[in-house]
Parts: C-alpha cells; sequence; structure tokens
C-alpha cells in the first residue's frame, strides 16, 4: 500500500512538471492551432474526480444531486479502489459507474490510470469535475481524457496548489465556504452556458449549509446488524439499551486529529455512570483495532464493547440507525453519520469546520486555539506538529456535556453542565 506521504510526494514530484508541461503543450496548440474546440453543447455522462478522502464522497453528495436537478446526465466517479465503499453510503453513483485506481503499489497504480484513460473514452465521459483540491495528478488525468468541459480547483493567484492551466471551467476555492458549498460551484461552473471569464467566482445561489440525502434504513439491515451486536456482544446489547458510538480513531493521513486516548477513556466512564441503560460500542475499521482494545482495556467495563473491524461500510447506516448517538474524532465515520439522523459529537483540531464540518447533525466543539487550523489548501494539508495541543485543549467535561445535550439530558459530573463556548451547533 502506497502511504500519504509517499502519495504527497509523488504528486510534488511528478505532478507538477507534468501539469506545466500538459500547460505548455495546450497553450501551444492554441497558439500554433487557432482557437480551442468547443466544449459541446449537451452533457450526458459527467465524471466526478474524488481519490483520496473518504468523508469528502458524503460532502460531495449535494453536488452530485444537483446535477441530477439541473440535468439528466449519468454520473460516474473516479477514486481510489479503497473508496468505493465510502461512496455506495451516500448512494449517488451505482458501483458499476464507478472506477476504482487501486494502490498497493506504484505500478498497480500506474496501470491502473492508463486502464482509467481508456475506461473514460468507453464511457463516453463528455464532462468532468474535480474535487480535488490537492492533487495535481488528478487536474492531469482529467486533461489527459480528452474530455473538453473540465471544471476544477485553479489557485489563479490567490489560494492552492500549482496545478497548472488545465481546467476549462476553472473555480477560484474559497475559504470562506463549506466544501459542500464549494463542491456546488464547480457543478455551477460546469452547467452554466458558455464559460465565464478567470477573474468570476460563482456563488452558490443558497449560501445556507446543503443537506445530505438521507438513507433509507429497511428493517432487513437493522435486524441484520443487530443480530450481530447480540452475538459480538451478547451481555451489553439488550432491549431498550441506549448505544452510543465512540470512534477514538483518525486516519493515517492526519493523526494530529486524534483526541488524547486517556480521554475517551474518562468520557467513557462518565456515561457509564451517568447513564445506566447506556451501552458504549468502540467503532473503527480494522487497523484501528490498537487504540480501540487499548481504550476498552481502561474503561474495563461489560458495557464497553471492542466492535471495531466487525462491521463494512455498508452496515454502517443500518448501525447508525439503531444508535442514539456518537462521539467522534474528525474522521470519516461521523461524515457517513449524516445519511442518517444520529446526533454526532465531532471534535476538531488540526482542521477548521468551516470547510469540513460534517451535514448532519452535528454538534462541533474545538479549543479555538491561534495555531489551528494548521493544514489547509496552501499546504498540502501537512503539519510538522508533534504535539496537537489544539486536540489536548478540548475537556472532557465539555464533551460530555455536549453529548448529555444531544441525548436530551442534563450534565450532572462536576462542571460539564456549564456551556462550552465554542459549540457550535447544527
Amino acid at each position: 500500500m502506497i502511504g500519504h506521504a509517499a502519495m504527497r510526494h509523488v504528486d510534488r514530484l511528478v505532478g507538477v512538471p507534468l501539469c506545466a508541461f500538459l500547460t505548455g503543450l495546450q497553450r501551444l496548440g492554441r497558439a500554433f492551432g487557432g482557437r480551442a474546440a468547443g466544449e459541446g453543447a449537451e452533457v450526458r455522462r459527467i465524471l466526478f474526480v474524488q481519490l483520496a478522502e473518504s468523508g469528502s464522497m458524503v460532502l460531495a453528495d449535494p453536488a452530485m444531486r444537483a446535477v441530477a436537478a439541473r440535468s439528466d446526465a449519468r454520473l460516474h466517479c473516479l477514486t481510489f479502489a479503497r473508496n468505493r465503499a465510502s461512496l455506495a453510503i451516500a448512494g449517488s453513483i451505482p458501483d458499476e459507474r464507478v472506477f476504482g485506481v487501486r494502490t498497493d503499489g506504484v505500478l498497480s497504480l500506474l496501470v491502473d490510470a492508463c486502464r482509467f484513460l481508456w475506461w473514460a473514452r468507453t464511457m463516453r465521459i463528455d464532462a468532468i469535475v474535480d474535487l480535488e483540491l490537492f492533487s495535481r495528478l488528478s487536474a492531469a488525468l482529467c486533461f489527459l481524457t480528452g474530455v473538453r468541459r473540465r471544471a476544477g480547483f485553479h489557485r489563479f493567484a490567490g489560494i492552492g496548489l500549482y496545478r497548472g492551466d488545465l481546467f476549462s471551467r476553472p473555480v477560484a476555492f474559497d475559504p470562506r465556504l463549506h466544501m459542500a458549498q464549494n463542491y456546488m460551484m464547480l457543478v455551477d461552473a460546469l452547467l452554466r452556458d458558455g464559460p465565464a471569464p478567470l477573474a468570476v467566482r460563482e456563488m452558490p445561489v443558497e449560501r445556507l449549509l446543503p443537506r445530505v440525502r438521507r438513507r433509507i434504513v429497511e428493517e432487513a439491515e437493522r435486524r441484520a446488524v443487530h443480530g450481530k451486536l447480540r452475538r459480538l456482544a451478547p451481555k451489553t446489547v439488550e432491549a431498550g439499551a441506549r448505544l452510543v458510538l465512540v470512534n477514538a480513531n483518525a486516519s493515517a493521513l492526519l493523526p494530529q486529529r486524534r483526541w488524547p486516548e486517556e480521554r475517551f477513556v474518562a468520557l467513557i466512564q462518565a456515561v457509564l455512570e451517568r447513564f445506566g441503560d447506556a451501552q458504549v460500542l468502540l467503532i473503527g475499521a480494522g487497523e484501528d483495532r490498537a487504540t480501540t482494545m487499548a481504550v476498552a482495556g481502561q474503561v474495563s467495563d461489560a458495557r464497553c464493547v471492542d466492535v471495531a473491524g466487525q462491521f463494512s461500510l455498508g452496515e454502517l447506516p443500518a448501525l447508525f440507525a439503531l444508535a442514539a448517538a456518537m462521539v467522534s474524532n474528525d474522521s470519516g465515520p461521523a461524515h457517513f453519520a449524516a445519511v442518517t439522523d444520529l446526533p454526532v459529537v465531532v471534535l476538531f483540531g488540526p482542521e477548521t469546520p468551516t470547510l469540513f464540518r460534517p451535514l448532519g447533525d452535528a454538534t462541533v466543539l474545538s479549543a479555538a486555539l491561534p495555531c489551528s487550523p494548521c493544514v489547509n489548501v496552501n499546504n498540502q494539508r501537512r503539519t510538522r506538529c508533534t504535539n496537537n495541543l489544539c486536540m489536548q485543549g478540548i475537556a472532557v467535561d465539555d464533551v460530555f456535556a455536549a453529548l448529555c445535550r444531544v441525548l436530551g439530558e442534563p450534565a450532572l459530573r462536576g462542571d460539564a453542565a456549564r456551556e462550552c463556548p465554542e459549540t457550535v451547533a447544527a
């Protein structure tokens, strides 16, 4: 598996010269070949490109639905193979129209990139929306498809990485708006009649934060997940129990997003002490078991069970539908919960909720330190921080108080009942 650091390295070393070369080639073609070819009037098949971030698949759902509302185009998607299941949670694009690029080695990555170019032609894609902010290679791939109508983020003279000048519908990223609204700008730029001047920034018609389409969880799905829970934790999953999900993990892409392990332990102990009917489930992927097992071991209570790696992404909506609330670091599960009505308390630090807050029933907590956010579109989400004070500054009492509020109960533990000034409720 190619790691995130290696992927950034390849993107910089290969992507920058490739984007520069393709930009120069395009300009030479225009200079010696006359006017650029038209984009075509009708858009019938649109490709969305979102490679690395699984949570961003959910944030892109309103933009994808906006396309469906404004045109009859069929939607396709290019993503990393490991994120196909994340796309299925929102359900915007069927799996048979998704091309997954393998990242288990450089050779497979290159082979799949070439296969994608052929696939795009066989699918007869006639428009592309590149949702990536941090990838030069995605911009180059979009150009190499030969598709003439291409919308993507362009830094102009402002915010963002150098990605050449490879989009026919360039859009300036706006850091004042949520990512879902920025994605909506890309769709608007793609579907408008005729390209806009480079200096124009298209603003969403609706300034309110868009919502994700709710997933209908069938009764059979609920029963299947509940049956699995009874097998995994027969003594803890009882009739009438309130399930509180805890996601103590953050992806390897940005480990600084993790709230300290001992804080999760203290929070869970407070929940079990305050709510006699509460059952806490530690969720996560299989690779998160080291963290979840450590937390469960320190809590040492039969009502706290580690189920990390036991549920597929496709089973998460049913699990969320059975739960009463979730506490999560800023990571994928917090965004996946937006397809259900599950209230989530989300802890932000290195990144800003202004851009990345979940689109569901989310209560956001942040210490709001001057150094936060330290990762952004200008630094390709890289930070030298080795001591995440922004996460350490979020107190257990504040998280507990927020959780009690979403559960509709007063907080009776210590000073947890006080309102946290940095809480932003959805």
